[in-house]
Parts: structure tokens; sequence; C-alpha cells
């Protein structure tokens, strides 16, 4: 079979296309024709070295596809079945092995571009909205980047939850994306200051509840200076670099903040868990409540070009790999 496999950490160039062997399923673990993979910046990190993976590995942690083989200890899944799964590294490949208590069934009425669309990014809308800071009516939350894959699902979470929702983005198309997503006042970020558009329509000085960030560096202080007292900077991610060591008399000194650091794989811990999570996103997706936005879709073999564009910021939506 064929599949990315990286030999060295480095630029997109080292993710070259390859033959390699047929996987094997081990005893709870399911082997997966992969119909589709998702792109998400945690394989960008595998690639560069940043979150280190042993060598030679083959990328990508999420994707969607028909069981082709059961190990001999899994019930409750059958070849045929049609499954999904996050976290589960491996997955830019023609054939993945797959933990069966991470795979989640696809219903029928859910494609398995969609469903693959929504196991990393959709989950991690989810956790941040009801858990993290469980979203409520009236709440005012800034979300940056509202036109990336986790940027229009949380918009649109957020405002079924009932929160006024204010988002950044680079791009007068971008700002069209996040706008039919639902936000209430949508920032370019290139023509101002954010911290001062949220101010000016707020007409206050800490006007917001939860800062969702999945830039870091570049937004990170000046977000943190838009909290009320006891809010919440929720750090998700690092697309402009991670975030220096805070002074915690920061917090302090600006109305007792909160900070947290989250991460996927401690919300969907149990196979419980990710199943109610994803039980959530597949009912909202199949009944039309979510729209999941599917920007670029790329052959297996142009993986260097969909990191490329990832990195450039010159997507929008979820990208994919099709192998």
């Amino acid at each position: 079979m064929q599949a990315i496999r990286v030999t060295t950490t480095g630029g997109p160039e080292v993710l070259g296309l390859s033959d390699v062997p047929e996987p094997s399923p081990g005893p709870t673990d399911l082997v997966v024709a992969v119909e589709v993979a998702g792109l998400n910046y945690i394989d960008t990190y595998h690639r560069t070295g940043l979150y280190p993976v042993a060598l030679p590995f083959i990328p990508g942690v999420e994707g969607a596809g028909t069981v082709l083989e059961v190990g001999t200890d899994v019930d409750g899944v059958s070849p045929g079945d049609r499954v999904a799964w996050p976290l589960t590294i491996g997955s830019y490949a023609q054939r993945a092995v797959v933990p069966a208590d991470r795979a989640v069934p696809i219903p029928d009425e859910v494609g398995a571009d969609l469903a693959a669309a929504a196991m990393v990014q959709g989950l991690t809308a989810h956790y941040l909205t009801m858990d993290t800071f469980p979203i409520g009516p009236g709440d005012r939350c800034l979300i940056h980047a509202g036109a990336g894959g986790v940027g229009l699902l949380l918009i649109q979470m957020a405002k079924l939850l009932g929160a006024t929702v204010f988002t950044t983005v680079g791009s007068p198309a971008k700002a069209d994306l996040a706008a039919a997503a639902g936000a209430d006042h949508v920032i370019l970020y290139n023509d101002a200051e954010f911290d001062d558009a949220v101010r000016s329509v707020a007409g206050e000085e800490r006007p917001l509840d939860v800062v969702y960030d999945g830039v870091g560096a570049a937004t990170f202080d000046q977000g943190l200076a838009l909290l009320r007292p006891r809010g919440l900077m929720c750090l998700f991610g690092q697309a402009s670099g991670p975030v220096p060591p805070v002074d915690l008399q920061v917090l302090n000194s600006n109305g007792s903040l909160y900070v947290t650091r989250p991460t996927l794989g401690n919300y969907i811990a149990t196979r419980a868990e990710l199943l109610d999570r994803a039980s959530d996103l597949l009912r909202w997706i199949a009944s039309g409540e979510l729209q999941v936005t599917i920007g670029q879709r790329f052959p297996l073999g142009q993986a260097a070009d969909a990191h490329r564009a990832l990195e450039g910021r010159t997507t929008t939506g979820k990208v994919l790999l099709l192998p």
C-alpha cells in the first residue's frame, strides 16, 4: 500500500509518498481502508519535531473509512462497518490500524468526509464550549481564527448555546465565512487591533467572559486584557508560536483571571466520553444544525502542499487528504 512516511523531521518536503507493507491488526485493533484523512495543526508539529514522534512514522491523527479486518479480541465491530477516529497516528495512508476503542461508528446519514472532518476539530470545539468553559446564554466570547476548521465549528456551537461571538479573521473572504457561521462581530485583524475593535463594540474595557485562542504568541496578551474579572483564557493551540512564560501575578492584578491549556486527549480519555461527544457532533451534522466546511481536498501524494497551505494560513474550514 502507499502512505506518507516521514524518515526525518523538517519542512513539508519531508512528506514523501512511499510503498509500505500492508498492516495487520493487533488483538484489540481494526484495519481500516482509509477513505479520508484529516489535516490538523498537530500534524505539522509531528512533522517538524515540535511534538516528537519516533522515526520513521506515518503522520495523520484523524480519518474515516471502512473496516477491513478486526482483531481477535474485538467485539461489536465487523468488516464493512464505517468508522471514524481521532488522535490515532498513521492516518496518511491507504490502510490504517485503529484501536477499536477509538473507532466511532458513522451513521448512514453522514458521509465519510464530514465524519473525518468532525473528529479532531469538532470534538475540540465540543469540549471547549461544553466543558472547558461551559457557554451559556448571555456569555461573550472571542474566537480567534474564526474561518479555520475549529473556528467555524466553535462559532456555531457558541451560538447554539446562546453566546455573543466576536471573532478574528485575516481577509474579507474569511470574514464572510465567519459571519455565515453566525459570528456577531467579525474583526479583520490586518485592518485593526482586535482588542480595540472588541472594546469599541462592547463599550467596556474588559467585556469578555472567555477567549478561545488557538493562535498563541501573537494574540495571548491582548486577549488576556479583554477578560472580565474571573474570566477564562482558553489557550488550545499555538499556530503563531508558543506563549512565553506568564507571570501569575498578572492574573491577580487583572481580576483573578483563569488560564488553561487544554488538549483533546484529556477530554476523550474514556470510550464513553468519546462516544458521547461524537454522537452529539454526528447528530448535529445529520440534522443540519452543524455545518462542516471543507475548504480543500488534496490527493495523499500532495500532503506537502496541504501542509504548506495550512501553515501559510491560506486555508478555510477543514483540509482533507484523499488516499
